[in-house]
């Protein structure tokens, strides 16, 4: 028989809940919450964070020279621009991003595009570099 879980369950540095991180406006543009992190949890080689764009707007285009990301797309749809290409993207979608390689996603739907983010290693501003200037107008920052 499973285990059922307690309505109060007891909170370790293996288990989070996403109800338990307050969303951060990354310096990509999206509304962050970062999951798990070797900074706060136990996990020492990869961070996973829910990014959230709102409809009709976009991430800035970025590169992370060391980490490798997936992106893992949870809700909404939209265009990733990969390089030189461009994906539609739709919720069940799994992208594999190389280090160093640009890309930048937009939400394309009414509903916001919510997605996981896994970086291995683990996320860190100073492995991101950006590759464009923000657009005040479109509400990228």
């Amino acid at each position: 028989m499973a285990k059922r879980r307690r309505s109060e369950p007891d909170r370790s540095s293996y288990l989070n809940h996403r109800s338990h991180v307050e969303p951060i406006t990354a310096p990509d543009g999206s509304a962050v919450r970062e999951l798990l992190h070797p900074c706060r949890q136990a996990i020492e080689r990869m961070s996973v964070a829910e990014a959230t764009v709102e409809p009709g707007r976009s991430t800035r285009l970025h590169r992370h020279p060391i980490a490798e990301e997936i992106y893992q797309i949870l809700d909404g749809a939209g265009l990733l621009e990969l390089g030189d290409e461009h994906l539609a993207v739709v919720p069940g979608d799994t992208i594999r991003i190389a280090p160093g390689q640009p890309h930048r996603i937009e939400a394309r739907s009414d509903a916001p595009l919510r997605l996981l983010c896994i970086c291995q290693p683990a996320y860190s501003d100073e492995d991101t570099e950006f590759l464009d200037i923000p657009n005040l107008r479109d509400g990228s920052t």
